[in-house]
């Protein structure tokens, strides 16, 4: 079982939390989701990969409604008016993100439909509306509609005797106005039509032309069909709209008696959860925006004008068209260490030394290798790890795991059914697990277990010994090509303690309050992090070697950010790459001069967390799975973990860190006013895009 620390100290007359040392961390990650806008903009970049650029931003912001804003609302609603650091209320934060969003979503709209699918258009891709087809076409896109999609359709009345429909989350639907001729005159009616998700959102059609691939999405060929489901009315007009929901889960976990039931009950209840989001066509009459407001019981400002395409998420499927190769980045292999290379027995190799992987660049099949040789080894004994998020329902480590089983090993995997989206998928190698007869936890109380941490423990010639793979990313070699993190295998023993250590308080009632070389929140990380900062700040009191660089995703919690704002007062330079939101506000006179921020979007999602700390000329580097923010030091069970090779701490410092902190093609420095401006080459100075320079070493 995890013990926790104590609650930490009152904070409120330290002079360093003032509200305006602060950022809102919401209108921070507006100004990460605008970053990877910006990346849509670069005409540097391939066609097809600014059409991902804008998917991605639309899937964030789906989630971010979905999660953060509903969070907010929930606060609201339940009376919070304590401010948070930077000292808005939730009602304020909730009008902040109201008005700072909506020149973002009309910039997004004008580069979609102005910029990307005329661009898209001339190189054989084509969006277009039905009646911009020529009359061919339009009489076989007619065929598919009275064959596919008109059986699917269900129209809905809303009426005094049909009440306003539910409208399930992120679901499209159309509006239409619909007039009916009466002995008493004309009537007005309203319906509302569901775009049916299991049908393709770009119908692909055939032209007279016949070059390319054209489409017409499918709303807009429903709109031009809606007479055929209204027989003797009139279809004055109709207009598409959005709801997005509260998706968030919450389990009371400590009056579960079964959490993977809880979950699954759960999970049934996300699509019902309340509206905090409501998209609607530019044109919209009035009268129609405030009835749905009111339906959807949404204020005005809950409320979303779309001028172009809505739900951008969807545009995946064209993203992922085959056949355009030319539009999108050049593929690469990733690597393969020197040390792996041809290795059959890749325990052998780990006695040998540490081994670090830089994923993508780096291969995540080492990974796949080291359980499935685990699973297999007549000496291998145990198998112990933790699960948070995989590849599917062809997860080639948990079919490695199911084999070890079957193999009977001792397996036990600590499967984290709360990871936000996966806990279908989860649910679902949980069961396959346990019929296997691996030993499953499902996560742990008032806690996610977000650590990334493999056991192996195997009978060597000279004793037992434990095998480990600590990773920054999860256990998904899918997105392991998309993501960039570090995993690290070793055989040390102090860190083989520590995770047997870890592995007993996570799946008995081991209460463990100490490690002696790893840093687990929530029982020591906050702890030893700030005790790391301070003894910076100790050693630029007395004159010696002092700095701190980190790369992570998120920089939020108020007692570190105090803890660098001191670190920075004594003099301690600090660099840090974030890719996410930081509410610490760099280059405050007095406060965070000697504070640099930086942000890197491009090519793969920068999710390595890596940490280097100076320590007085003993320079001391550390991985992990934390970021800066108190859900992760507090509320997640996560791991930090000294690189204790010189050889391999030396290279991930100079090599990895060195390159990021060098990049000024994609690399964004954040102000002491919240924005960021763009690095960019100075006079003289070298280009340097770091995802490109790692692609080039690593391929050769």
């Amino acid at each position: 079982m995890i013990s926790t620390l104590p609650s930490l100290p009152d904070e409120s007359s330290d002079p360093l939390a003032d509200h305006q040392y602060y950022f809102s961390r919401e209108l921070s990650w507006l100004e990460f989701n605008d970053r990877v806008l910006e990346e849509a903009l670069d005409d540097r970049n391939a066609l097809l990969e600014r059409l991902k650029f804008i998917a991605i931003y639309g899937t964030n912001l789906d989630e971010f409604f979905m999660i953060r804003v509903a969070a907010i609302k929930q606060q609201i609603d339940a009376g919070v008016l304590k401010p948070s650091d930077d000292g808005l209320s939730p009602a304020e934060h909730l009008a902040a993100v109201s008005s700072r969003l909506r020149g973002s979503l009309q910039k997004q709209m004008r580069l979609l439909g102005g910029d990307l699918f005329p661009a898209l258009a001339s190189k054989g891709l084509s969006v277009r509306r039905v009646d911009e087809l020529d009359a061919q076409t339009r009489v076989d896109v007619e065929r598919y509609f009275d064959e596919r999609v008109f059986p699917v359709l269900t129209p809905l009345a809303v009426d005094s005797g049909h009440p306003f429909p539910y409208i399930s989350n992120l679901s499209l639907s159309l509006a239409v106005e619909l007039e009916e001729v009466t002995a008493e005159g004309v009537e007005l009616h309203f319906a509302r039509v569901k775009i049916p998700p299991t049908l393709p959102r770009f119908v692909p059609v055939a032209t007279a032309a016949g070059h390319g691939q054209t489409f017409v999405v499918l709303e807009d060929l429903i709109a031009h069909h809606l007479g055929s489901l209204f027989p003797g009315l009139q279809v004055r007009d109709s207009y598409l709209f959005r709801v997005t929901r509260d998706a968030d889960i919450e389990v009371q976990e400590d009056e579960a008696d079964d959490l993977l039931r809880a979950i699954e009950s759960e999970l049934q209840k996300r699509r019902f959860g309340e509206p905090v989001r409501l998209e609607i066509e530019r044109g919209m009459p009035e009268y129609l925006q405030d009835f749905l407001l009111k339906s959807l019981d949404l204020a005005e400002s809950d409320c979303y004008e779309v001028d172009g395409l809505m739900g951008t998420s969807d545009l995946w499927s064209l993203v992922n068209l085959p056949g355009y190769d030319g539009l999108r980045d050049k593929p690469f292999t990733p690597s393969i260490p020197k040390r792996l290379l041809g290795v059959t027995n890749i325990f052998s190799a780990i006695r040998e030394g540490d081994i670090l992987l830089h994923h993508p660049y780096e291969s995540f099949d080492p990974v796949v290798q080291f359980v499935a040789e685990a699973a297999r080894d007549e000496r291998v004994l145990a198998i112990k790890m933790t699960l948070y998020r995989t590849s599917g329902n062809n997860s080639p480590i948990v079919r490695a795991l199911l084999e070890a089983a079957e193999n009977e090993k001792q397996v036990a995997v600590i499967m984290e059914l709360k990871a936000r989206f996966d806990e279908e998928n989860n649910i679902e190698w949980a069961k396959r697990l346990e019929r296997a007869g691996v030993h499953v936890v499902y996560g742990f109380p008032g806690l996610k277990v977000h650590a990334k941490l493999i056991m192996v423990v195997r009978e060597d010639d000279d004793g037992l010994r434990r095998y480990l793979h600590f990773g920054t990313g999860n256990y998904n070699e899918k997105s392991a090509r998309l993501y960039t993190d570090v995993s690290l295998f070793t055989a040390r023993p102090e860190l083989g303690d520590d995770a047997a250590q870890l592995f007993n308080a996570l799946t008995g009632f081991s209460r463990v309050s100490d490690y002696e070389a790893l840093h687990v929140a929530p029982v020591t990380l906050r702890r030893e992090l700030i005790t790391l900062i301070e003894r910076e700040t100790e050693h630029a009191k007395a004159g010696r070697p002092r700095g701190i660089k980190a790369k992570l995703n998120a920089v939020t919690d108020g007692e570190v950010i105090r803890a660098l704002y001191r670190a920075s007062q004594a003099g301690v330079q600090i660099d840090l790459l974030v890719r996410g939101m930081c509410s610490l506000r760099p280059g405050l006179p007095g406060v965070s001069e000697t504070i640099r921020v930086r942000s890197i979007v491009g090519r793969f999602l920068e999710h390595s967390r890596v940490f280097a700390f100076e320590n007085g000329g003993k320079r001391e580097i550390f991985i992990g799975s934390a970021d800066w923010m108190g859900r992760n030091l507090d509320r997640r069970v996560e791991l930090c973990v000294p690189v204790l090779d010189t050889f391999v701490a030396d290279g991930l410092y100079r090599r990895i860190l060195g390159t990021l902190f060098s990049d000024n093609m994609k690399s964004r420095e954040l102000r002491s006013d919240g924005s960021y401006i763009r690095k960019a080459p100075g006079e003289g100075e070298r280009k340097s895009d770091a995802q490109a320079a790692f692609l080039r070493h690593y391929a050769t």
